[in-house]
């Protein structure tokens, strides 16, 4: 019998499920292969996520893989993965999460404090796009979609002084020596779930157990309250929304922010570890009422 995992056709996304079959073949003797599938957001490079439906579109095709027995999980980059799934469906496992800051990579190896007045940054986020202009509000913001090699082609294309990148992405592809800088991730704060991976199946579906037995506790306390987060404010690809979370101990710090009226207000928060989803909750009430 062979397990079948679905994944998005980019580089990036087959190094992932490919580290997602390495762990499973470590624990049991079991043939693996991967699926394919070209979801609508790889199809629609021409326009920004939050213009044509925001996360989803990363995940729909492949949870229709999953419903006609193509495939039995799916391996997700957790910030692309809609804080609502489907009934049908589940988040088994989330085996471990990279780096989580955003990284800047520049054409002449420059910093990103050294950046000229007016210099051209390229991102497609909202969250991205509105940090960066409170750290420098003279830089030009331009828009770039797709897979990490396109978009690095597109410093060039289009005469760019850099772009804004996940680290873990970078790392992962084996290319952390053209990251120039890091962000400070209390300062520029991450994507809900940033650098972490999550396996989702079907409910009840057979070979599960497979997946769930990777789960990270620590990894999914924290991905967990950020989504919780993301959830109380109705947050995606078509707000700006981030958060940073640390696990000390039995403590869990989160630093989260959010647009509210025209502004960007950020928070933190601290408190049991198992009250993770409650946090969540507890920070975007503190956000919205400004306390």
């Amino acid at each position: 019998m062979n397990l079948k995992i679905a994944t998005r056709k980019s580089k990036l996304a087959q190094v992932q499920t490919e580290k997602v079959m390495e762990l499973i073949k470590e624990k049991n003797n079991i043939n693996i292969e991967k699926l394919l599938v070209v979801t609508e957001g790889d199809r629609r490079l021409d326009v920004t996520l939050d213009k044509i439906g925001g996360k989803g579109l990363f995940v729909k095709e492949i949870e229709l893989a999953l419903l006609e027995g193509k495939a039995h999980g799916a391996v997700h980059s957790m910030k692309d993965v809609p804080f609502e799934l489907p009934s049908q469906f589940e988040l088994v496992a989330m085996p471990e999460r990279e780096d989580v800051r955003d990284a800047f990579i520049s054409i002449n190896n420059l910093k990103f404090n050294e950046l000229k007045k007016g210099a051209r940054v390229g991102t497609s986020s909202i969250r991205r796009a509105a940090q960066l202009q409170l750290l420098r509000r003279d830089l030009e913001i331009v828009p770039v979609r797709g897979n990490v090699q396109t978009r690095l082609k597109k410093i060039e294309e289009e005469n760019l002084d850099g772009i804004i990148l996940a680290a873990a992405g970078l790392k992962r592809l084996g290319m952390e020596e053209i990251i120039t800088d890091y962000f400070d991730p209390t300062e520029f704060l991450p994507a809900i779930g940033q650098g972490a991976l999550g396996i989702e199946c079907l409910k009840g579906g057979e070979l599960n157990y497979y997946f769930k037995a990777l789960d990270n506790k620590d990894v999914r306390v924290k991905v967990d309250a950020e989504r919780s987060f993301m959830r109380a404010l109705n947050g995606g690809c078509h707000t700006l929304i981030g958060a940073f979370s640390k696990v000390e101990g039995e403590e869990l710090y989160m630093i989260g922010t959010f647009m509210v009226n025209g502004k960007i207000v950020k928070k933190d928060i601290i408190g049991s570890k198992y009250n993770n989803i409650e946090l969540g909750r507890e920070l975007a009430k503190k956000i919205l009422f400004n306390r």
